[in-house]
């Protein structure tokens, strides 16, 4: 602003101390006079002007000029089926500018120009050059090389869950993130499920977690098992809920369709005393997406895939009044709000481009999220029979 307007305010009076304060003001007031009602009256100048509407078009003007200078340049690193939504959801997000994309495959390349008029960049460079945060929807195997370079150019990078293919990798993405003082988010949009949303105020200390996860077998995600590919959603929302470590895990699995694990169930017992019992298949004919938690006098069920929720509670006893146990269970009202999910997830991470530090602690739960997966993925393969190698 004072680069603008050279100086901050219009020129100074050339009087300075208290003459030139009173020649700055034509009929200045005692102090008491100023504080009686009737002072009040000479209000109407102000707002008079403050209605005038060439003050209202230099203040709309201003207004928006702020706007743009505090919109962020947005480009998405992938442009595949998953990129796709980040690009449609970025061109919905206020104080974003979404800029392009960069994709190796020039055939993804082409169709995101085509279907949905994305400028296309020819390097990751070009595109780094031009933008404050990305959105990395690449294959899993190549979320590490691109967050880390990402960084080192001073992004703020959002990449898509899972962090990484390993824990070592995400700690790595993680220290950079810290150590450039950028924003690193994880993609683990379920979180941001409205139906999730919903609930999470009345959690207060699960006891038991049961989490289903099905899935038709989608060619996209085989270059990862089921335990990334599926299961790790409900090992971040086990994580970030309870807000406690996991201190045993037992798990097994199987490979069926393809030489990966293709379902796996994951048995976790938490610090706090929680346990989890969680299955993910992409073995399955129909989606389920349910996450259920039971809590003290409450049960609280999430349908995922369909953003809904069922809650019941307990409710006292009356020690005046005894009533069957049956007739104190009663339905708990849980709102859901029409929201989607990817886009509260990138206005959150929007906000966290703005204050990195906030973003840290948040990643960490998706870090643990990882550490887990690999836990129960080396369970798996320990419990797995000697004829199915993986």
């Amino acid at each position: 602003m004072r680069a603008q307007f050279g100086r901050n305010g219009p020129p100074r009076h050339p009087c300075r101390g208290a003459p030139g304060a009173q020649a700055r003001v034509s009929h200045p007031l005692p102090v008491s006079a100023q504080r009686v009602p009737g002072a009040l009256a000479d209000r109407a100048g102000p707002e008079a002007l403050s209605r005038d509407p060439r003050i209202h078009r230099v203040r709309t003007q201003l207004g928006a000029r702020h706007r743009a200078v505090s919109r962020l340049r947005v480009g998405v690193v992938g442009v595949g089926h998953l990129g796709s939504h980040h690009v449609r959801a970025w061109a919905k997000i206020e104080g974003a500018t979404l800029v392009g994309g960069f994709d190796p495959d020039p055939v993804a390349r082409e169709r995101a120009e085509r279907e949905l008029g994305l400028e296309s960049f020819g390097t990751l460079e070009e595109l780094a050059d031009r933008v404050d945060v990305v959105s990395i929807a690449a294959p899993t195997p190549r979320h590490a090389d691109l967050a880390l370079y990402c960084l080192s150019r001073g992004l703020h990078v959002l990449v898509e869950k899972p962090m990484a293919q390993t824990a070592e990798q995400g700690a790595a993405m993680l220290a950079a993130a810290r150590a450039q003082k950028r924003a690193l988010f994880v993609g683990q949009v379920e979180r941001f499920n409205p139906a999730v949303q919903a609930v999470r105020p009345h959690l207060r200390a699960p006891r038991f977690i049961e989490a289903h996860r099905l899935a038709p077998i989608v060619p996209r995600g085989i270059d990862v098992d089921v335990i990334l590919d599926l299961m790790i959603h409900d090992l971040d929302l086990a994580l970030w809920i309870t807000r406690s470590d996991v201190t045993e895990v037992r798990a097994v699995g199987v490979p069926v369709l393809t030489p990966r694990i293709d379902i796996a169930n994951a048995r976790l017992t938490f610090a706090s005393g929680c346990v989890a019992n969680l299955t993910a298949s992409r073995v399955s004919r129909e989606k389920v997406r349910k996450i259920r938690f039971f809590e003290a006098n409450e049960y609280v069920s999430v349908d995922c895939l369909n953003r809904s929720v069922e809650a019941y509670e307990l409710k006292p006893p009356d020690p005046n009044a005894p009533e069957d146990l049956f007739r104190r269970i009663r339905p708990l009202e849980v709102r859901v709000e029409a929201r989607d999910p990817l886009e509260s997830e990138l206005m959150h991470f929007l906000a966290m481009a703005r204050e990195p530090e906030g973003s840290w602690d948040e990643t960490e739960v998706a870090l643990r999220a990882l550490g887990v997966a690999e836990e129960v993925r080396a369970q798996a393969v320990r419990n797995m029979p000697l004829d199915l190698p993986v």
